[in-house]
């Protein structure tokens, strides 16, 4: 069933639960009233939008995704959530489909009031008023500051009546990263979901490959396992690069023919109910790692065991990268990639010549998730209820002191993992990475060719 149409199958209660902290947050700094637009809708061109897609932080806090909707919270003795959306339009609805409008949505989303979008201009003068702390995300929207802004200026126009404008501005967003960053139960369950999706996708997308095809019949494959699954779209733009294309680390063109004897890694997750999944798989073409990729690959996939063992509460966000990165150094001295000694090649980062990003980021609304990595100048110690992504890498780009069997070899390996109370869960395990497992995989779909 369609949760936007069939609103008996929403469970608002996280939502509410999260306005309810916010609320307490806000109390304990100095109390006002915190203002959040959702996203406004984009052209695409002429009179076509792209497809719409709520604004994550208004998500977070409402569970709602129409466009044109405002959440507002009051604090002080008698706290109160309004909502301000669409009005029932049965008119538009033939046009664009469903709308809650105020009433149903106050009900369903559990808010205490909710008011047309037209009424918000009216109403916001008075929100404002007598409120010691103004929380909204100044910066985001111009448009949207505008309107702040006028609505500040209309209080302060009404000084001599009595009437205070807020004494100060506060970043409502830096407030909900912290929130964000540490996911409920509910969270948990849909990006279990995404990441199950993901996998499965990923694997298709294994079965799926062998030489001739093309970058985009191969990402194909992936979106409609995708959106088979019950995903609403990509979490971001899917990479698909065969051969030298997997060393250009944000390549989504898509469109070149998949070679014999190339790799092709594959970068791709599914957004479920709002949240994204990230998994990245590196796999020969025909079914078989040549021996230099066979060597890479082992090498990448040893530094992600590493990283992942350092995943716990208590270790510091880095340690996971500091782990991957020594295996990375030795391993590219090993294979002749660097000259010189560990000390040196650590001292000096050369190993960034071929692995030149970090091991991993926060996931969960956004592929690249709300929430700081260092807290006063310190990495911050992971907790549970953290949702980060490992992806270790190695990009060997032609060059004259560079073996040319390493040429063109692009590998990552990444995957998906909350942090529990004593250790790590991983969402993604569903999608082989060990090589005797990829090659399986491979070797199970040309008997089914066959």
């Amino acid at each position: 069933m369609n949760t936007l149409t069939d609103p008996l199958h929403l469970d608002t209660t996280p939502f509410r639960a999260r306005r309810e902290r916010l609320l307490a947050r806000m109390a304990a700094n100095g109390g006002g009233v915190a203002i959040l637009p959702t996203a406004p809708e984009r052209t695409r061109n002429r009179d076509t939008h792209y497809p719409y897609r709520h604004d994550s932080y208004f998500y977070y806090l409402s569970g709602f995704r129409e466009p044109e909707a405002v959440v507002v919270l009051v604090g002080g003795e008698t706290p109160k959530q309004i909502l301000f959306c669409r009005q029932k339009d049965e008119e538009r609805e033939i046009w664009d489909g469903f709308r809650y409008g105020p009433d149903a949505a106050c009900a369903l989303f559990g808010f205490d009031e909710a008011w047309t979008i037209g009424d918000l201009e009216r109403r916001l003068p008075d929100l404002l008023a007598n409120q010691p702390v103004l929380w909204c995300g100044l910066g985001y929207d111009n448009d949207w500051d505008a309107r702040v802004m006028t609505a500040l200026n209309t209080v302060r126009a009404n000084a001599r009546s009595g009437v205070t404008p807020p004494h100060s501005v506060r970043d409502l967003r830096a407030d909900l990263d912290e929130m964000r960053l540490i996911k409920d139960t509910s969270e948990l369950d849909t990006m279990r979901r995404a990441a199950q999706i993901s996998a499965e996708a990923h694997c298709r997308a294994m079965r799926q490959t062998r030489p001739g095809r093309f970058e985009y019949e191969i990402e194909a494959e992936l979106l409609h396992a995708f959106r088979a699954a019950g995903s609403q779209a990509p979490a971001y733009t899917s990479i698909v690069a065969g051969g030298a294309n997997a060393c250009v680390l944000h390549y989504v063109e898509n469109e070149c023919r998949l070679r014999n004897g190339d790799l092709l890694l594959i970068d791709a997750g599914c957004e479920l109910d709002g949240y994204a999944s990230d998994i990245t798989r590196s796999f020969p073409v025909n079914g078989r790692f040549s021996g230099a990729q066979r060597d890479v690959y082992a090498l990448v996939l040893a530094s992600q065991h590493a990283a992942r063992a350092a995943i716990r509460p208590g270790a510091h966000w880095n340690e996971p990268h500091e782990a991957a990165v020594a295996v990375l150094a030795q391993g590219m001295l090993d294979l002749g990639l660097l000259k010189g000694n560990f000390t040196d090649v650590m001292e000096k980062a050369d190993y960034r010549r071929f692995y030149m990003h970090r091991t991993g980021h926060w996931l969960g609304m956004d592929v690249h998730d709300a929430g700081e990595y260092k807290l006063n100048g310190d990495w911050r110690p992971l907790e549970a209820g953290m949702v980060l992504t490992v992806e270790p890498g190695c990009y060997i780009r032609p060059a004259a002191d560079v073996p040319e069997a390493f040429w063109n070899i692009g590998i990552r390996i990444e995957d998906d993992a909350v942090v529990t109370a004593d250790g790590c869960e991983y969402l993604t395990d569903g999608v082989p990475r060990e090589i005797d497992d990829i090659e399986a995989l491979m070797r199970d779909r040309a008997h089914a060719a066959a």
